[in-house]
């Protein structure tokens, strides 16, 4: 990540991540602040062999390991979040400073396109209300195919 803009945001990110750690008596290793300086890096969703590919090329000395332990911590904090988008199930992407949006996958070719409707959300919190629950997130995935013209 440059230290323009995004310099400020991931050094909060950074503080959220290390405050989590600190209260579970976790070690602070520089590995893992790599990992969550590349996750926060991509603009898109990943899984944990590209990522481990990613640092690899990128002269990083990470175990598969490392990288999955981590993962379970930033999901754990709640700075990523983990999809099931049926063909894979372990893709994840970078939650904290996001908007809500939900996805399409288009079966053929898997590709996610990521979009909002603020409808979405009243109907997570009409749900909520029903069953007396504080909605704090929510997914909502489609899957299908383009119409033929």
């Amino acid at each position: 990540m440059n230290q323009g803009k995004d310099f400020g945001r991931f050094e909060e990110i950074k503080s959220i991540f290390t405050n989590y750690i600190e209260s579970r008596g976790s070690r602070k290793t520089q590995g893992r602040y790599d990992i969550l300086r590349e996750i926060y890096s991509l603009d898109e969703h990943f899984d944990v062999d590209t990522l481990y590919i990613t640092l690899k090329n990128k002269n990083y000395h990470i175990s598969r390991a490392t990288i999955y332990n981590t993962i379970e911590l930033l999901l754990d904090c709640g700075l990523i979040v983990k999809h099931s988008f049926g063909y894979k199930a372990g893709t994840y992407e970078k939650s904290y400073g996001g908007k809500q949006h939900d996805h399409l996958i288009r079966l053929d070719t898997q590709e996610v396109i990521e979009f909002e409707d603020e409808r979405l959300k009243d109907i997570a919190q009409s749900i909520g209300d029903k069953y007396n629950y504080d909605v704090t997130h929510y997914s909502f995935t489609i899957y299908g195919k383009p119409k033929k013209s």
